[in-house]
């Protein structure tokens, strides 16, 4: 992988393929968590509207400009990041380049189609509403994180959107979409001369738009820099009158630089990752036919994470299956990984991620996102040889720290 930093703060990162396809993107460090208490659901929401117009495109030119020569543009919302990335091949990287930083840093945000999209949205949240197995992860960082940006969720609140006129976006924008908080990020048969040499006027030509308006603006808008407050496990019910129940249990867990993140990781994978054999699947699915989905899952902040282990089952089955993942998770607070379950685990999950490094998409957007937070990029050689390095008795401190009993939130819709 290749980086460079240009004098307008914007951060470059190329990581050589051979093939003839590229994918491209920038990394806005503008999501959920960097909006003001009255800007419920803005970072998505211009999202949304980045593909609606800009100084040079109707909405009908950005979304054809890729698809007429077989390439896709896409993007989503995080909590600490919004993402923009296209696909296409390795000749039309330099239309993917320009519209990139058409839309992200030139886009009008016209009220008109402002008043069309926010219903769009609003459909959206509707269908979400309409997922249970979905909205109960939302819930549930709203409960771990209660009273903190991170709670708050992505989609927004309805009212509150279509209330909403062109001039907020464009403050939102000029606060948080400048170059010193973007990344941008290739992955295809190219190198950074490609990107960024001779006639790569897309990349350079962009100024930083930071003024003593937006750094004032900035200041008065950082509360999301400040860490969750500590909070207090409990056991929740949600009435949602489902077919079946749908449970989530988890606590905090590590920030994306922390040390012991890559440990997590392979417990997580050990207990419910996707593969088949894992632990939970085993027991509440394989043996006992109890559920059809049973996961976990562990997301990372930069200050913070959580980690989170879901099922579904019927509601006469809720306390069987809570008594059946408390039993996992204590065999492995009773004691240390055996040598050959721990050399199994590192396989598995070295396998699973050469698998993963396989899709260029995932790939570039995620050396992105790293870029972004943690000022690095990390290669699939140097992330296995971190997962090999691991040890049993380190599992088992990060299994006490994570798993205890005293830890565990639980939120149950029933």
């Amino acid at each position: 992988m290749e980086t460079y930093t240009l004098d307008n703060g914007l951060r470059v990162v190329v990581d050589h393929r051979p093939g003839q396809v590229v994918y491209c993107g920038l990394a806005v460090g503008a999501g959920t968590r960097h909006q003001a208490d009255t800007e419920s659901g803005m970072a998505h929401f211009v999202e949304h509207m980045s593909f609606k117009g800009t100084e040079r495109r109707r909405a009908w030119h950005i979304l054809n400009r890729m698809e007429a020569v077989g390439g896709e543009l896409n993007a989503y919302t995080g909590k600490e990041h919004t993402v923009y990335y296209c696909s296409c091949l390795r000749q039309h990287l330099r239309r993917a380049l320009d519209l990139l930083f058409d839309i992200t840093l030139h886009s009008t945000y016209p009220q008109q189609e402002l008043e069309r999209e926010v219903e769009v949205v609003i459909d959206e949240i509707e269908s979400y509403n309409d997922s249970p197995s979905e909205l109960i992860y939302d819930d549930f960082e709203a409960l771990l994180f209660e009273g903190h940006p991170l709670g708050r969720n992505i989609l927004g609140d309805a009212d509150r959107l279509r209330q909403y006129r062109s001039e907020d976006l464009h403050r939102f924008t000029r606060r948080l979409y400048r170059p010193d908080r973007m990344v941008l990020f290739v992955l295809g048969d190219v190198r950074m001369t490609d990107v960024i040499g001779g006639k790569g006027q897309e990349v350079r030509g962009k100024r930083n738009v930071l003024d003593s308006r937006n750094d004032s603006q900035e200041k008065n808008a950082s509360s999301y820099l400040l860490p969750p407050t500590s909070y207090l496990p409990t056991v929740k019910y949600i009435d949602k009158h489902t077919h079946q129940a749908h449970v989530i249990v988890g606590c905090r867990a590590y920030a994306m630089g922390d040390p012991r993140h890559v440990g997590l990781y392979l417990l997580n994978n050990l207990l419910g990752g996707p593969g088949m054999n894992s632990r939970l699947n085993l027991s509440l699915r394989e043996r006992r036919g109890l559920v059809y989905t049973v996961e976990s899952s562990l997301t990372a902040y930069t200050d913070t994470g959580l980690w989170t282990t879901y099922f579904g089952c019927d509601h006469k089955d809720v306390e069987r299956c809570r008594r059946l993942v408390g039993r996992e998770l204590q065999r492995l607070l009773d004691a240390p990984l055996s040598p050959a379950a721990l050399k199994a685990a590192k396989q598995q999950l070295c396998g699973q991620l050469a698998l993963a490094w396989e899709n260029g998409e995932n790939v570039a957007i995620g050396m992105g996102r790293r870029l972004l937070h943690l000022g690095a990029t990390q290669t699939l050689q140097q992330l296995c040889e971190t997962v090999e390095a691991l040890t049993a008795p380190h599992l088992w401190d990060i299994a006490q720290e994570v798993f205890a009993p005293q830890h565990l939130q639980t939120l149950i819709y029933k």
